[in-house]
């Protein structure tokens, strides 16, 4: 805040907008739902939701949390883009256990889109006990 001292940077203040605009609170939360409707506004916040699982699996990969193998039962089209990279759901058999398959949305890229069959690897989702996040193939990006 200060005129004289260090303020926050670029990032943070992004960072705040757009928790603003996936929350709907504040003015750029507010003024994004009025001017988007509804439907459109629900497709903004999952689509903001995929992007920062994205960056939570960056993270995670570099403190170095251990993965979870699984094999891709099958994937289908969401219709939506992030960055021009395709949302997918994925419907994933953990290869470790006996469980249940594991339904989830994700970012993929176009270049290494997984097919029925792949391994991929899945880390545990620190804000949600029991759930899991898409972290690629396991190829060096």
């Amino acid at each position: 805040m200060g005129i004289f001292g260090k303020g926050k940077s670029r990032e943070e203040k992004t960072a705040e907008i757009v928790e603003q605009i996936a929350g709907g609170k504040g003015f750029y939360g507010r003024m994004t739902r009025a001017t988007l409707g509804s439907e459109d506004y629900a497709k903004l916040q999952q689509s903001l939701g995929a992007a920062k699982s994205g960056a939570t699996v960056r993270q995670l990969l570099a403190m170095g949390v251990p993965t979870t193998p699984a094999v891709v039962v099958s994937i289908s089209d969401t219709g939506k883009l992030v960055n021009f990279d395709p949302v997918v759901g994925l419907v994933l058999q953990l290869t470790e256990v006996t469980a249940d398959p594991i339904t989830l949305q994700t970012i993929v890229s176009k270049l290494r889109i997984p097919r029925t069959g792949d391994q991929v690897l899945l880390i545990a989702d620190p804000a949600n006990p029991g759930g899991y996040l898409y972290a690629g193939d396991g190829a060096t990006p």
